[in-house]
Formats: structure tokens, C-alpha cells, sequence
């Protein structure tokens, strides 16, 4: 976030009340097609010009559909911003009560995940929708802190009648768009939103800066991640012959050898096991390892590596269940909950894959627990990496399976031929 694209709603020195009735003749105006009489701040103008492009009733807005408690519930397990809710809480949190605002963060599509503040305030907001799983994009109550900023990438503040629809003029808000360090993609926005008369230019510097610290903690929590995939890496790339990076699931550099300074490798989107090409390195086989991936280059006598496909072994025998993984690279091993191995045994009984309903109904008889489901194979998969695939999930098309039992301590599921799960 640039300092330079802080810009107060309220300009200095103007009286909050006349200024709301001038922003009131400007809006009416701007929607009767005449001549206002005073322009709009340009960020405030070219929103009205998308909304108008988008047909959004400034009386209602649009009516979105509320997420279910168990998307609500999804959302947030997902988000980042789990991770640092109890910071932007602790610097928020206590300052919406004060001052009679509400905290408030979405989700990179503008909905709702978690609100705190004054309980006067969140009354009201409630008779607004303003509730969590509500989106408050600009595509569905107009043009807004939330909404624009998330648009716009920028930090704003939106004042009285500077909102697209009427039902929020009686409001003012800031807010400040939050990105993941890692990958620079959108991730969410904070937000203070009151009364238009808790209006004040310094809300925005504060949520500006709140949100910068919270980017700054989630760099600090992937360098620190990025430094314990480097224990495991080094030793791993001891094995392996030519060029080789290891990387977290985003393509931040662990360790490499034959490779000169790099700190990330381009991967694709929806990186699987195989060959790829990638900027900067050219020809590369990708194979998944705990906490990422391992990444060779390939030359003429390296390619034919690629044949060999990577082993699953699912260890069910003795008290503590294990997978035990074998590639080109080498071999690597992880311990297992029950829980956990009972997914994986699932996974391998049904090669096509298992929605979150179907595995909910076979684990604990209710295919309504999908939440349940989504939160373990979300802990799978930050493990296991490439090794399960999603939407259904399933052991990636490039591993053999074999699944090791007490009363079967043989029993192979290839992809094509497992048999269907029973008791």
C-alpha cells in the first residue's frame, strides 16, 4: 500500500453535516444526468460510472444470497486471514467499540467472515444486510469502502453520499485491501464502518496501517514455514543427482544445488507431479515432497526418469498408521491419525475420486459434514502435497497405490481396478 494513495473522504476543515448535503446534491444529481454542483473525488466517480455500466438499483442495491453456515464456516477455515484475525482484532477490535464503528473482514470476493465491534452499530448494520456470509462487493450494494477498495486494490474511505446506494448514506467507512506475501494474490479486506457522524481522516491512515502490519505477519509466517521445509530439503537433495530446487506449494525456493541464487520457481497454476516447462529453468520434472515439491531440471540423460511414476505404500498395520512415498528422488515417510488413514483408505478404494458429501457419509454415516471433511483433507493436502488432487479429491492420475492392512497385508488398489469400500 503507496502512503500518496491515502486520500479523506472529509476534506480538512469541512464541516462533516454541510458536507454530507453537498456529496446528497451531487449524487442526485449524478443520477439525473444533470450537472452536479461539485464533481465527485475521481476513485468516488468512476465507481458511480461502473454502477451505472451495471444496471445497480441506487435505491436497493442488489440482493445477494447469504452463505450457508457451513460455506461461511469453509470460507474461513480457507482464508489466510484466519492466521491473523487475532492481531487485526487487537488493533481494531477495541477501537470500533470506542468510537461506535464495527470491524469487519471479507473475503477477496467481498463477503462477510468475521464482524466485531460496538453492538449498537452491528444492530444497525444488521437491518443493512451488513451481516457475516453477505458480500458487500460493488456488484451487489453499490459503490463502497469495502467493494472499492477491493476493486480499485487501494486503501479508501467512503463518506455519507459518496455511496451508490441511498439505504448507506447515513454511513462512512475505510477500508484497506489485504494480499497474500507469498503470491501478491488478493486475499481479503479489513474495514471500519459507523455512522456518517463517527467520520474522521484519520481512520484510514489507522486501517491502512493495521493491514500492513497484518501483511507483515503473514511474511513472517511463510519465511518461517519456508525455514523448516529447508531442514528436510537439504537432506533430500543429497540424493538427487543434477540441478534441483525444493519448494513450498508456492514456489518459494527451500534449498537447491546446481542452481545459482534463486529465491522462487514460476509453477504453474494447479501444479501437479510431471514434466513442466518453467521460466527461467526450461525443461523441469515436478514431484511432489512433504511441504512442497521437488523441482529437476531435465537434460537428454534425465528425461527418462519421467517414466517412473511416484508409489504411494498406505501402512495400516501396527498402532500408528504411515504412508510411505517412493519416487525418482527418493523415499520419504509420514505418520497418520486414524482419521487421517481412513480418508487415504478411501481415497485408494475409489480411483475417480470422492466429493466432500460422499466422504462425510462413509466416515461418519452424515453427508452433511462436509465441513468436518474439507477441514482434514486441508491438513492432508498442505502435507501431502501433489500426492491428492481436489474437486473430487483423489490420489493425483501419477501414482500406484498400495494399501497395507492386517487382514490383507498385500492388498494393492491400482488406479483402474480398486474395489469399492464395504464396512
Amino acid at each position: 500500500m503507496r502512503e500518496e494513495s491515502l486520500e479523506a473522504a472529509l476534506p480538512v476543515g469541512e464541516d462533516p453535516h454541510r458536507y454530507a448535503r453537498l456529496l446528497a446534491r451531487v449524487h442526485d444529481a449524478a443520477l439525473a444526468g444533470e450537472t452536479p454542483p461539485a464533481r465527485p473525488r475521481a476513485v468516488i466517480g468512476a465507481s458511480w460510472g461502473r454502477m451505472r455500466s451495471r444496471g445497480i438499483d441506487p435505491e436497493r442495491g442488489r440482493a445477494p444470497r447469504q452463505l450457508r453456515a457451513d460455506e461461511l464456516a469453509e470460507r474461513r477455515r480457507e482464508s489466510p486471514l484466519s492466521e491473523v484475525l487475532p492481531l487485526l482484532r487487537s488493533r481494531l477490535g477495541g477501537v470500533a467499540e470506542q468510537t461506535a464503528n464495527i470491524m469487519v473482514i471479507t473475503d477477496a470476493d467481498g463477503h462477510v467472515l468475521w464482524r466485531d465491534g460496538s453492538a449498537a452499530v452491528r444492530r444497525n448494520a444488521d437491518s443493512l444486510g451488513f451481516v457475516e456470509g453477505m458480500s458487500w462487493g460493488e456488484d451487489v450494494v453499490g459503490t463502497n469502502a469495502i467493494g472499492t477498495a477491493l476493486v480499485t486494490g487501494l486503501p479508501i474511505q467512503v463518506y455519507s453520499a459518496e455511496h451508490y446506494v441511498r439505504t448507506h448514506h447515513a454511513w462512512t467507512c475505510a477500508s484497506a485491501p489485504l494480499h497474500d506475501p507469498r503470491t501478491g494474490r488478493l486475499l481479503g479486506a479489513v474495514d471500519l464502518s459507523g455512522p456518517a457522524s463517527t467520520v474522521s481522516p484519520t481512520t484510514l491512515a489507522l486501517v491502512q496501517t493495521v493491514a500492513q502490519l497484518a501483511e507483515a505477519q503473514l511474511r513472517t509466517t511463510h519465511l518461517t514455514a519456508l525455514e523448516g521445509l529447508r531442514g528436510s530439503a537439504v537432506p533430500l537433495l543429497s540424493r538427487v543427482s543434477g540441478r534441483a530446487a525444493v519448494t513450498d506449494p508456492h514456489g518459494w525456493v527451500a534449498a537447491s544445488t546446481g542452481l545459482g541464487p534463486v529465491d522462487h520457481v514460476a509453477l504453474p497454476a494447479g501444479c501437479g507431479a510431471g514434466r513442466a516447462w518453467l521460466p527461467a529453468l526450461g525443461d523441469c520434472a515436478v514431484e511432489p515432497v512433504p511441504g512442497g515439491w521437488l523441482v529437476r531440471l531435465l537434460d537428454d540423460d534425465s528425461t527418462a526418469a519421467l517414466d517412473e511414476r511416484t508409489r504411494a505404500r498406505l501402512d495400516l498395520r501396527g498402532s500408528q498408521a504411515h504412508v510411505e512415498v517412493d519416487s525418482a528422488a527418493g523415499g520419504w515417510n509420514h505418520p497418520l491419525s486414524p482419521r487421517h488413514a481412513e480418508l487415504l483408505f478411501l481415497l485408494a478404494a475409489h480411483p475417480g475420486g470422492c466429493t466432500a458429501a460422499q466422504l462425510a457419509a462413509e466416515v461418519f454415516g452424515d453427508e452433511r459434514r462436509t465441513v468436518t471433511v474439507r477441514a482434514e483433507m486441508s491438513r492432508l493436502r498442505r502435507t501431502l502435497g501433489g500426492l491428492l488432487g481436489r474437486r473430487p479429491y483423489r490420489f493425483s492420475e501419477n501414482v500406484d497405490v498400495e494399501v497395507l492392512r492386517p487382514d490383507d497385508p498385500a492388498a494393492l488398489l491400482p488406479h483402474s481396478t480398486a474395489p469399492a469400500v464395504r464396512g
